[in-house]
């Protein structure tokens, strides 16, 4: 199931990405730092929505109380939930 996530707080406008149960693909960031945002997605491929928010969640930028990385975190676990209600 695809997705599309609209960040707060942060460069990137929109997360975009795709769930096959809890394993997270195509994630493709709007905005925000470009050559940061590919590499994050490209390391986080096929990666669980566990791991993600694991590694993720709570990680801000700067004097932000988020980062790209933290939307990630909570964009693939509201998905997960949504799609297993």
């Amino acid at each position: 199931m695809n997705y599309s996530y609209h960040t707060e707080n942060v460069c990137a406008s929109k997360i975009d990405f795709s769930l096959e149960g809890d394993i997270v693909r195509n994630i493709v960031f709007t905005g925000g730092c470009n050559g940061n945002l590919r590499a994050i997605s490209t390391l986080l491929e096929g990666k669980t929505v566990d791991y993600i928010e694991s590694h993720l969640l709570g990680n801000c930028c700067g004097r932000r109380p988020t980062s790209c990385a933290d939307q990630l975190a909570k964009a693939v676990r509201k998905a997960y939930n949504e799609e297993n209600k």
